[in-house]
């Protein structure tokens, strides 16, 4: 379960920075002078939210299969 979680974060943060390369960018390449390619930055974010809601109901699927224990502080009595 730590890897699986690990490999979504990286896949968060990497959709996240896509996302800024898109904005800084300006969705066009002046160079090869095509067509702006536009909607990039908007799929990268929703990409982005898509999966961290995925990791979310993952995570609590998990938690009530019994895959995962939470491991808080000990209350006091």
């Amino acid at each position: 379960m730590k890897y699986l979680v690990i490999v979504a974060f990286v896949a968060i943060i990497g959709s996240l920075g896509a996302a800024l390369v898109y904005m800084m960018r300006g969705g066009r390449n002046e160079e090869e002078g095509t067509a702006p390619r536009k909607n990039h930055m908007a799929r990268a974010l929703a990409f982005r939210v898509g999966f961290s809601i995925l990791l979310f109901v993952v995570v609590i699927i998990s938690y009530f299969m019994g895959w995962i224990q939470p491991t808080g502080l000990p209350l006091r009595g």
